[in-house]
């Protein structure tokens, strides 16, 4: 009969070989490919994650959800520098991979999540504050799902491209690019009741 501190050995082996293949597969394995991305992936400067956040007024009591998260870097900023809960929606397999192996590397997967997901079918009720860095035709497609599925008073920030017909409450210049900052429920405006335009 093995010694019991031989067993205990093999049995740690045992756990210690699991867990590295379980964590090899969460950044490595190849998902299905859900359709053709709608955009291709341009990474979002550092100073414009940071702005964008700041114009939301993140806390750390907030769920920040990125809609085309690309290698996750806003939630993974949300998470680090806010301690806010971020998920990044993507449908390119590759990219929820990058973003799995970012936040192991920036030791947040406690606060962060990736999704393999369509934006546009994805649950997304849960969020306080929404980025996005999509073209304008996609943020008017995602804006009746925005009106629908966010609670009044959640933060919606996109980079580089507004709503034609529906004016953000902020504009603010960062390094040559636009952000815009809307809050639901966003509408257009109406005689006598249009929302006050800030220019920053």
């Amino acid at each position: 009969m093995a010694p019991r501190h031989l067993l205990l050995s093999l049995v740690f082996s045992a756990v210690l070989v699991a867990s590295v293949r379980a964590l090899e597969t969460a950044v490595q394995s190849p998902q299905a490919s859900l359709r053709t991305p709608d955009v291709i992936f341009v990474p979002t400067p550092r100073e414009v994650v940071d702005a964008m956040l700041t114009l939301a007024k993140v806390t750390d009591r907030d769920v920040v959800y990125d809609l085309g998260s690309g290698d996750g870097r806003i939630p993974i900023a949300a998470a680090k520098a806010y301690g806010a809960r971020g998920i990044g929606i993507d449908i390119d397999p590759q990219r929820i991979n990058e973003a799995k192996a970012n936040a192991i590397a920036a030791g947040v997967t406690a606060k962060v999540t990736f999704l393999n997901q369509d934006l546009f079918t994805t649950d997304i009720h849960e969020a306080t504050v929404v980025t996005m860095y999509l073209l304008p035709s996609l943020n008017l497609k995602v804006l009746p799902k925005l009106n629908a599925e966010l609670k009044p008073g959640t933060r919606v920030v996109s980079h580089q491209f507004d709503m034609a017909g529906y004016p953000p409450e902020r504009t603010v210049a960062v390094s040559g690019r636009n952000i815009y900052l809307w809050t639901i429920p966003i509408r257009p405006p109406q005689a006598g009741n249009s929302k006050i335009l800030e220019v920053k």
